[in-house]
């Protein structure tokens, strides 16, 4: 996988969560993932394709994810619910799209599906591309979530 893909969408996560949430989060080191088993509460799917083909998923810990959407919208959330969510989603959405923007200046094209979002423990995140995925961990306020990304181009 082009480490270009992989740095535009860490740029993006920080500055999307700094931006929307005011959390600053920070990456530890990146491995890689064999199974199809999320490693949060909740997780945020797209489909990509253009110069890079594959998917992006986020997954978060129900702490963290409450944290973040409650930043966010500025109330207070207790659980996983609908407007959780739906934040998971555009928080998707927001990554994937500040990433693209970035990887377009350097001459890559490429396109996003809507995202998908999947809760519940242990729920599954199956990339397009079937294949071993990259995990980038992050740690906000002692609370963690994952950039999910399986891209070939």
């Amino acid at each position: 996988m082009n480490t270009k893909f992989i740095n535009a969408f860490l740029r993006a996560t920080v500055h999307v969560l700094q931006t929307m949430a005011l959390v600053e989060p920070k990456a530890s080191r990146p491995y890689e993932k064999t199974n199809n088993i999320a490693v949060g509460d909740v997780s945020g799917v797209v489909g990509m394709t253009g110069s890079a083909t594959g998917s992006l998923a986020l997954s978060f810990s129900e702490k963290c994810i409450i944290r973040i959407v409650s930043n966010m919208l500025g109330e207070v959330h207790k659980g996983i619910n609908k407007e959780i969510e739906d934040a998971v989603g555009e928080i998707t959405n927001m990554i994937s799209g500040d990433a693209r923007r970035m990887l377009q200046a350097e001459g890559y094209t490429i396109e996003a599906a809507i995202p998908t979002v999947v809760s519940g423990k242990n729920h599954k995140v199956t990339h397009v591309l079937g294949g071993p995925s990259i995990i980038i961990p992050f740690e906000v306020e002692g609370m963690t979530f994952v950039v999910d990304v399986c891209l070939s181009d």
